[in-house]
Order: C-alpha cells, then structure tokens, then sequence
C-alpha cells in the first residue's frame, strides 16, 4: 500500500494531466490539496514530488511560500517595537495593510503564469490566526490565469474546509484533492 502523502501526490498528477478550461473564472482555478496536519513536515520535505509531475505534465510552477510574510511585514514597520509592547494596538493594521501585503505577495508569484500554467502556496498554515486563506484568495483571484495550488493541511467536508481543523471553516467552490475516496 502507498503511503499516505505518495498517494496525495498520485491523486494531484490526475489532476494535473487533465485538460485545464481556459474559461473558468479565477475562483475556479484553485486547487486544495488538503492532507491531515500530521503530514505537514513530510509535505515540506517533499513538495518537490508536486512539482516534478506539474513539469511533467508540461505545466509551469512556482512556488510561494508563506511562512515569513508576517514577519517581513512587521519588520519593515516603523512602529513595530511599540506593536510587541502593546499588540491590541495592532489590530486595526493587520486587519487592513497585512492582508494587501500577502495579496501583492501572491500575485507577484502568480504575475508570470499563464493559464497552462501556475503557483503553488505552501505553508499557508503559517497565515493562521493572523489572515484568512479564504481573504487571501479571493483577493488574487483576478490574478489567477492558469492555476493556485493552496496546500492546505486541515480537513474538508463538503464545501466547507479547515484550516488545522479550526472551529471556523469557510465553504469554497475550488477544486479539492484529498486522501478520501471521492477527490
């Protein structure tokens, strides 16, 4: 029997090597690839396999990855010392400028795509409790020309995912590839 993340790789090379629509407005263009949050680490080492058949299948790739974009953008603050001396007073920013600097992040890795083509969100996980996926997304969606590949490590049910299995789920119309039977 394969495990678990060979066969999310095996599942996501079906869908790669399928004709992509060229119509589809960009909402439709996202791929969940959802897997437990116990494969997390396993997937980072080996995110690498998604590409190999996304270029085998003559797709383009590019890879963004998350993980620090909260921490640059804090960074560059001119008041960040004072945001770590009273993070209440943060709120009203975060709320409005770091989820336009996540959304110009995305759409630079997506700006060189075109519909054969697409970028890949790794440690999106990392965005949790600071900015939705589900906000981030739709604000890149008239920037998605080929496709999104948002992995996402959670659960779906239906329309409705999670991200860590948080309480709070969104539903999304995108196309999903998960280890149950059925994606």
């Amino acid at each position: 029997m394969r495990n678990r993340l060979e066969e999310l790789v095996r599942r996501y090379e079906r869908h790669v090597i399928a004709p992509w629509s060229k119509t589809l407005p960009g909402a439709q263009r996202v791929v969940f690839v959802v897997y437990p949050e116990d494969l997390e680490r396993t997937l980072r080492a080996r995110i690498g396999e998604f590409r190999q058949v996304t270029e085998a299948a003559e797709r383009g790739w590019r890879r963004t990855d998350a993980t620090r974009w909260f921490a640059e953008w804090l960074a560059d603050d001119e008041y960040r010392k004072e945001w770590f001396a009273d993070p209440d007073l943060l709120a009203p920013k975060l709320e409005e400028e770091f989820p336009r600097f996540a959304a110009d992040r995305l759409a630079g890795a997506l700006a060189d795509s075109d519909e054969t083509g697409g970028g890949g969100l790794a440690r999106g996980a990392s965005l949790f409790r600071v900015l939705r996926v589900s906000n981030l997304i739709r604000n890149v969606e008239p920037e998605i020309r080929g496709r999104l590949v948002v992995f996402f490590p959670g659960t779906k049910d239906g329309t409705n995912y999670r991200l860590l299995n948080a309480r709070d789920g969104w539903n999304y119309l995108a196309q999903a590839i998960t280890l149950h039977d059925g994606s």
